[in-house]
């Protein structure tokens, strides 16, 4: 059967650098944290980790208060950056309710501040009588994909996964299959997560959130650092239009990058712990999807958390892959960990890399854990000519996904 060649048209983000794609680009080259002591932490008893990337400079009404009031941060989030990524990409109104676009984004749950408010009040008098119909809405856990298909009155393919840390680059993935098979001209994909202390405390339980610089937190994470602790968990949403080359071509839309390859794998091994067999796995099969040999990957955008099991088990499998000369880097220690947006805000900075013919290092990357495998890991900005890339991101519960990305060459 023959594939559609799928390209990337529109980009929005909502990080913790602010409200716009130019926004993240700017804290990423310019080489800044978004990180920043959280005195909320504190309210969560026995919490260790003080430090966290929140989303800040936006204004939710910008979004009409009908669409609004059944939206929670997630989903303004999500929404937001929607609106950005089809602006660029040029979709009108016919275009979304004509059937031809639909929608993969998704969370990594329901908005926990909508739950814990709902029976924080529930649990006083166990009441429903004060419960607003809007509440559902905001909490369900495909909140953020059915408020932006609402809220753009978009009839396609609707899709909301759900698998953690790897859920953007799922849902893009998802997306680019849907297109090349021909079952959607233009997908609207992506992920966004809010952030909760409780969502901190579960990183802190398993000992994998950061603990050693809730007063130096501009310096945390560290991915592949020697002096790392853990992970810092952030917000926010990546959104970016997929669409067949032919539409388009056939539109007149600038095309800004090319998805050509995808896989995702699960690891039964493991609910928790990462496996760098099975990681490599996923990326040899992502290589295969693309049809291109480990040879012509110039960089690896890396998962890399700055945990001590998972950064370590990456590197192993890239270098099981690729040769020690790829480059390789993660810009968590940019924005943190940004949970469900993470693959998504990460492939939007990949391919303006790409563009861009400029690799962003691994933020306070001085030295290398020696268990790391050795690779070239990008520690300054650096010009390079880039042709294509790997964006991997790798999830608890043994979910792996993997992108591959190339510039478009306008042939």
């Amino acid at each position: 059967m023959a594939m559609n060649r799928v390209v990337i048209t529109g980009m929005g983000a909502v990080s913790p650098f602010g409200g716009t794609v130019a926004d993240l680009l700017s804290g990423l080259y310019e080489g800044r944290s978004a990180v920043s002591y959280y005195d909320a932490l504190r309210q969560v008893q026995g919490l260790r980790s003080l430090v966290a990337s929140r989303v800040q400079g936006i204004d939710p009404k910008q979004i009409a208060r009908k669409h609004r009031r059944s939206m929670s941060k997630m989903s303004v989030y999500a929404t937001l950056a929607a609106s950005e990524a089809m602006q660029q990409a040029r979709i009108d109104e016919t275009m979304c309710a004509s059937g031809d676009l639909g929608v993969a984004v998704g969370s990594t749950v329901g908005s926990t501040e909508v739950t814990e408010a709902f029976f924080e009040d529930y649990f006083t008098d166990h009441s429903l009588e004060r419960m607003k119909s809007t509440l559902f809405f905001q909490m369900m856990n495909h909140t953020c994909a059915s408020n932006i298909a609402q809220t753009f009155n978009i009839a396609g393919r609707l899709l909301a996964p759900s698998a953690a840390c790897a859920t953007g680059s799922q849902a893009i993935g998802y997306g680019y299959e849907m297109i090349a098979q021909g079952h959607q001209q233009i997908m609207l994909c992506g992920g966004a997560d809010e952030l909760h202390p409780l969502t901190c405390a579960t990183f802190d339980v398993m000992h994998a959130a950061s603990t050693a610089y809730n007063d130096r937190a501009e310096l945390t994470p560290r991915p592949f650092a020697a002096d790392r602790d853990g992970m810092v968990c952030g917000e926010g949403s990546g959104i970016v239009v997929l669409e067949s080359l032919d539409s388009a071509l056939q539109r007149g839309a600038k095309i800004l990058g090319e998805v050509i390859g995808f896989a995702t794998v699960s690891d039964p091994g493991s609910i928790a712990n990462p496996d760098a067999r099975v990681m490599a796995l996923c990326i040899r099969q992502a290589l295969e999807s693309a049809g291109i040999d480990a040879a012509q990957v110039d960089y690896v955008n890396a998962h890399a958390t700055a945990t001590q099991q998972g950064d370590i088990a990456e590197s192993q499998a890239i270098a099981e892959v690729f040769e020690p000369s790829v480059a390789v880097s993660s810009l968590k220690g940019h924005l943190g960990h940004t949970m469900a947006a993470s693959g998504a805000l990460e492939t939007i900075a990949t391919i303006d890399m790409l563009n861009q013919g400029k690799l962003v290092p691994t933020l306070h990357l001085d030295h290398v854990d020696n268990d790391c495998a050795e690779l070239n890991y990008i520690k300054q900005l650096s010009d390079v000519d880039l042709s294509v890339a790997l964006k991997n991101n790798f999830a608890l519960g043994g979910v792996n996904t993997s992108l591959v990305l190339r510039r478009y060459n306008h042939d």
